[in-house]
């Protein structure tokens, strides 16, 4: 696979650059995503088989310890994992001097980082669990940063690896903890070594393939750039995680651990489809980034592709996921979840175009708008859970998450137009939106079918839909190219 780190600098007319990174970018995006999608069908087993196993009320634990964890890693991270990717994509040879430096800054916040994680797990009876769910904190971190380099580089067949690996990993142990009835705690730890194989997975093809030499650094100047630098991710990090995840720590002070289970059970689909829009954002962040700092002009192009890239995966998967979601009831297994999945559902096409806009202002070193942005949809998400859930419960708590992400697609594409001037979302969205209620109109009447006459169903959904993006001519000419490109050569 071609990497940026045997390119110093893009060179060519700004034809050839777009062509040549938007091709590339293509060709990682659908190999990192055929991994996802394989890594992701194995998690949602997972998801089914310890949804089968353990009480509503204590897959509500793991959940809300899970959500806590993720609240409370902006600690660890500082905001210094976009960063770190963004710098070493567009500087490829100072990789192994930031990963130097990052490392020990993360050691050295840890215990900072344990003891917020104590002192936000006490008041929610969650403290027994405090050792297992650290490590796995501590674990997802170190891998994240290290993953970080293989995108910056664009060596991504390395990450499809450790994608698949993990997720093979993952449900083995949890295989082997249903079999022999373990506790709750040994699910954690479970989650916590197959994110400690991908550090240990990452560490080594980083070592062993030239990318970069893992040795400890310290310099006070860089960190403490990196640092304000870093301040707006780690605020959007810190926004985006109350935005996402408050809604169970205040479902669960409203109504408890078990509807907390069943919501958390209907999120685990909806979350699941996340991975499109971040291993596509992944990938094409660090080019967008470099379009910006060699002045290409073509920022503005990719953002317009990479907008419609995302609406073709997240319309169709709306409209299927609203109608067929009884067929998804062997990942979540609580019969009260289907309806909260249904709700949902309609988020999951504002989920996807609004990784188009955060991508756009993050690489254009407009961190701190986003940072707004994302400021005003916590806003939006605390009110509106703190409305619904009195009224509703576990029902509010899936409709305030569709008003959030609807609002920061709204707030998020405000910006964007501000400084890369109006996108053309009209022309962009008409075609694909008609083609997602073409293969809606096809799935009706076949909504309320489960098992392998569903696989059926959804299979001759996509069948549908790919027929009228044809038919609509969804795709254009230069579009179209991309993906012969894409195809045609190998990475």
């Amino acid at each position: 696979m071609s990497a940026l780190a045997h390119v110093p600098a893009p060179s060519g007319t700004p034809s050839q650059l777009r062509e040549g990174m938007g091709s590339r970018s293509l060709r990682n995006t659908t190999l990192v995503l055929a991994a996802r999608i394989l890594s992701r069908l194995v998690a949602l087993l997972t998801v089914g088989l310890m949804t089968g196993y353990l009480l509503a009320q204590d897959y509500g634990r793991f959940q809300l310890l899970v959500t806590v964890s993720g609240l409370v890693t902006v600690v660890l991270d500082l905001g210094f994992n976009t960063l770190f990717t963004r710098e070493a994509a567009r500087r490829p040879a100072e990789i192994s001097r930031y990963l130097g430096n990052m490392i020990p800054v993360r050691l050295i916040f840890a215990p900072l980082a344990l003891l917020a994680f104590a002192l936000a797990l006490w008041p929610l009876d969650l403290a027994q669990f405090l050792l297992p769910g650290f490590v796995l904190m501590l674990v997802t971190s170190f891998s994240n940063l290290l993953r970080g380099a293989l995108y910056a580089v664009q060596r991504l067949a390395f990450e499809a690896v450790a994608i698949v690996a993990e997720s093979l990993i993952l449900i083995a142990l949890v295989l082997f903890g249903i079999r022999t009835k373990q506790a709750l705690p040994f699910f954690l730890w479970a989650y916590a070594a197959s994110y400690g194989f991908s550090c240990v997975y990452f560490a080594l093809v980083l070592r062993l393939r030239g990318l970069a030499r893992l040795e400890l650094h310290f310099e006070p100047q860089l960190i403490r750039r990196w640092l304000w630098a870093g301040l707006p991710f780690a605020l959007t990090l810190v926004i985006t995680g109350i935005y996402f995840k408050i809604d169970q720590p205040i479902l669960k002070a409203m109504r408890g651990f078990t509807e907390a289970g069943w919501y958390g059970a209907a999120y685990k689909p909806f979350e699941a489809l996340l991975f499109v829009p971040l291993s596509m954002l992944n990938v094409v962040f660090p080019a967008l980034a470099v379009h910006h700092r060699e002045g290409t002009g073509q920022v503005g192009w990719a953002v317009n592709r990479f907008y419609k890239a995302l609406l073709l995966l997240g319309w169709p998967a709306t409209v299927g996921l609203f109608l067929l979601t009884d067929a998804f009831r062997v990942i979540y297994q609580y019969p009260e979840a289907t309806p909260a999945l249904r709700i949902l559902s309609l988020g999951v096409v504002f989920m996807f175009i609004s990784t188009a806009f955060t991508g756009a202002l993050n690489a254009i070193d407009r961190q701190a708008l986003f940072t707004v942005a994302a400021l005003g949809s916590m806003v939006v998400n605390v009110a509106c859970n703190l409305i619904l859930i009195p009224l509703y419960g576990y029902l509010g708590a899936s409709a305030a998450t569709v008003l959030t992400e609807a609002a920061l697609s709204l707030l998020g594409a405000g910006l964007v137009f501000r400084h890369l001037g109006r996108m053309p979302l009209f022309r962009l969205s008409w075609r694909v939106l008609l083609a997602g209620l073409v293969m809606g109109a096809a799935l009706y009447p076949f909504q309320h079918r489960t098992g392998v006459t569903a696989l059926l169903v959804i299979a001759g959904g996509a069948l549908v839909y790919g027929l009228a993006l044809l038919v609509l001519r969804a795709l254009d000419e230069q579009e179209w190219a991309l993906v012969r490109r894409a195809l045609g050569r190998t990475s």
